[in-house]
């Protein structure tokens, strides 16, 4: 038997398949839409960190006894040094030599760093043309005889027999915060040989030690 569909079963089949296609993409159009939610949702953390620094600081201070320590910043504020032969630093004879102490070192609060002997220039025609000098480092804070100057230990700074505009070619090492003491002991001579030309002549000789930070 044979059934022949009519028009009313054509358009209820015909209803039934887009009723059952708009389904399908609407059901699709859901599973879509929960897909891009999930992967628009996320945690988020940060971390931060943070440097505080402060800037140290390189000072020294200068010594003529090896215990009292101020700043003498510039020449117009050096300090004298101390010539244990007093008398014959104030009156200098042929085959003389006098002896003074310097000392140098950090201040504390201090970064280490070193210093270096710089001898000013004089002019001619002075009582430095008549003198040599030599200065050491020693290790203990005298310097009043020539077996302080020779004592064990001493480090020539500037060789004996120098004019006075001479430098030092080395440099010695300071400490942070006032760890050690550089002790440079001078020795200062008027040559045996010394002509009548050098009577009476006056003299005001400038050292700088000139410190670096390290």
């Amino acid at each position: 038997m044979i059934i022949v569909p009519t028009r009313r079963g054509l358009r209820t089949r015909r209803r039934s398949l887009v009723l059952r296609r708009v389904r399908a993409v609407l059901a699709g159009g859901l599973v879509l839409g929960v897909g891009a939610t999930m992967t628009l949702a996320s945690w988020n953390d940060s971390e931060f960190a943070t440097g505080t620094f402060t800037a140290g600081r390189f000072d020294v201070v200068g010594s003529v006894n090896g215990t009292n320590f101020a700043s003498h910043a510039t020449a117009g504020t050096a300090i004298a040094m101390v010539f244990a032969q007093a008398a014959d630093a104030a009156a200098l004879a042929p085959g003389k030599t006098v002896y003074a102490l310097f000392s140098v070192k950090t201040v504390n609060p201090s970064v280490a760093g070193t210093v270096k002997l710089t001898a000013s220039t004089y002019a001619a025609g002075t009582l430095a043309d008549y003198l040599t000098y030599g200065v050491k480092t020693v290790t203990a804070a005298q310097c009043a005889t020539a077996a302080d100057y020779a004592a064990a230990g001493s480090v020539s700074v500037v060789a004996d027999g120098s004019v006075l505009s001479t430098s030092a070619a080395t440099s010695q090492t300071l400490t942070a915060n006032g760890g050690n003491q550089v002790n440079y002991c001078f020795a200062i001579t008027m040559p045996a040989a010394t002509g009548n030309g050098a009577q009476g002549l006056p003299l005001t000789q400038t050292w700088q030690f000139a410190a670096t930070s390290s």
